[in-house]
């Protein structure tokens, strides 16, 4: 069989929202899509982050309203824990520094809750693919030009800087206390966010914006 002819393993997507009555609408809209699986939901970080370490997650679709660690830290927290699982804001909150901090954070995109349902759709298509997404009414908000190395979480910088100075995956994993697999994620999503190719390019890119003492 053609590897181009077997099927797609279906994007499995966790919901992370404190009102059931949201993740109960949201599940019946993603399950109509073929290619999208909700697999889990959360009402709060704790939830969240034990569906993240038992369970096979691509995506979390993430309110910023939680009770407790609210969801902006939470993405912090996949981030670090778990780097492989892309995040998606779906929140009412329309303000540039919401954003910003949503996407500092590691965040792939943010998608307003009011928005068409087909945006939820692009937003995750989109995410999954490598790029990042931002629902169109927010256009305006984030007019003003975003210093690249902002995009990155704090993570990733740690990251930038370990590959500036020349560290291999496994002395940037032994440094960091991560593994060499969580540090190779970290990198693919850095290239991603940059939308950077190849690996001269990244250390490349780690030289310039990068300070080494």
């Amino acid at each position: 069989m053609n590897q181009s002819s077997l099927p797609r393993r279906p994007i499995h997507i966790l919901l992370v929202d404190d009102h059931p009555l949201v993740r109960d609408g949201l599940r019946a809209r993603l399950e109509t899509i073929p290619h999208f699986a909700v697999v889990a939901e959360a009402g709060n970080a704790d939830e969240a982050l034990q569906h993240a370490a038992t369970q096979t997650i691509d995506l979390a679709l993430m309110d910023i309203n939680l009770n407790g660690t609210n969801g902006i830290e939470l993405t912090g927290r996949f981030n670090t824990l778990h780097p492989e699982i892309m995040v998606l804001m779906l929140s009412m909150h329309d303000k540039a520094e919401y954003v910003m901090q949503a996407i500092q954070a590691g965040a792939r995109g943010y998608v307003l809750k009011d928005a068409p349902a087909t945006d939820i759709i692009t937003a995750i298509d989109t995410v999954m693919s490598g790029g990042i997404y931002y629902s169109s009414g927010l256009a305006k908000q984030l007019s003003k030009p975003v210093p690249p190395a902002m995009l990155l979480t704090p993570r990733e910088r740690e990251v930038l800087h370990c590959i500036a100075t020349g560290k291999s995956n496994k002395h940037i994993a032994r440094e960091m206390s991560l593994s060499v697999r969580t540090v190779e994620t970290h990198r693919l999503n850095i290239k991603r966010k940059l939308g950077i190719e190849g690996q001269a390019d990244l250390i490349r890119f780690a030289l310039e914006h990068t300070t080494i003492k």
